[in-house]
């Protein structure tokens, strides 16, 4: 059964981690009037941001509590986590960070709801159809500390939310440029999850207005087909050799991340339902 609820967008939203997505987030959120204030770690980005328009704040992960509860982020209605978590480069810091999040938003008393961007990569071990109800394989590091910063926010209030976003695609992230720093790929038959940063910032805008709506929501588009036919085809089209596959001694299902909560629950209708298209 789709709610059908009000799309406008209560108060002022702030960004924590305005990277790509967040910038383009920050756009669409400015284009509707609604105030709107950035983070981000590096001063190079903050400088970046505001010379584009976008209000933004140097915010520096861990920090003295205090200090960080003083941040006028803290002081909008709405409030984004797009921090990453850093999983490559060896970090397990990512639920502390989080958890330093809440504790300032509770301390100043202003921020009403929070939305965490998280990733389907939380299903990793899982094979087969996976949606927000799976049980997660918890004994796995990446997977545990994600849970963990979810189950988090989720405790905030109760209308938090969390998105979890499928790998994301789009301007300057063709996955054709993906070969470029892979010679040989893995799991020729495994499907692709992904999602494009407009349907992602759709997602999230839609979220932002149906205040109500709470818990996990996925974030992917309906794109599953193979990664060989999928990376072959974004290969073409950008004019590069096509990829290497290498050869697997055992086969694996792989899994597929259904969409179809978001799609219902907000009434969200994808503007890159089909990836292949969008190539």
């Amino acid at each position: 059964m789709k709610i059908l609820l009000s799309n406008d967008i209560q108060g002022s939203v702030g960004i924590v981690g305005c990277g790509w997505l967040g910038k383009a987030l920050a756009k669409k959120l400015q284009q509707r009037h609604i105030p709107v204030l950035a983070t981000s770690s590096q001063v190079c980005n903050v400088d970046l941001l505001n010379a584009q328009g976008i209000k933004a704040q140097q915010l520096m992960l861990p920090a003295d509590e205090k200090q960080l509860a003083a941040h006028e982020v803290f002081s909008q209605h709405q409030l984004i986590i797009a921090i990453t978590p850093k999983f490559k480069k060896g970090r397990a810091d990512y639920p502390e960070k989080i958890a330093q999040l809440l504790t300032a938003a509770k301390l100043q008393g202003k921020v009403k709801r929070i939305i965490l961007i998280s990733s389907t990569g939380i299903y990793q071990g899982l094979s087969g159809l996976v949606n927000e109800q799976s049980s997660l394989q918890l004994t796995i590091d990446k997977v545990s500390l994600l849970d963990e910063a979810e189950q988090a926010v989720l405790a905030y209030h109760h209308q938090a939310c969390v998105l979890r976003l499928a790998g994301l695609v789009g301007p300057e992230r063709h996955p054709g440029n993906f070969l470029l720093a892979k010679k040989v790929l893995h799991d020729a038959e495994n499907k692709v999850n992904l999602i494009h940063q407009a349907d992602a910032v759709g997602l999230i805008l839609s979220l932002l207005a149906q205040q109500r709506v709470q818990g996990i929501v996925n974030g992917v588009s309906d794109t599953h087909v193979s990664k060989k036919d999928y990376y072959q085809r974004a290969a073409k089209a950008v004019n590069l050799p096509l990829p290497v596959f290498a050869c697997s001694s055992t086969m694996t299902k792989g899994r597929i991340v259904s969409g179809n909560k978001a799609k219902q629950l907000l009434n969200y209708s994808f503007v890159y339902p089909d990836l292949l298209a969008w190539l």
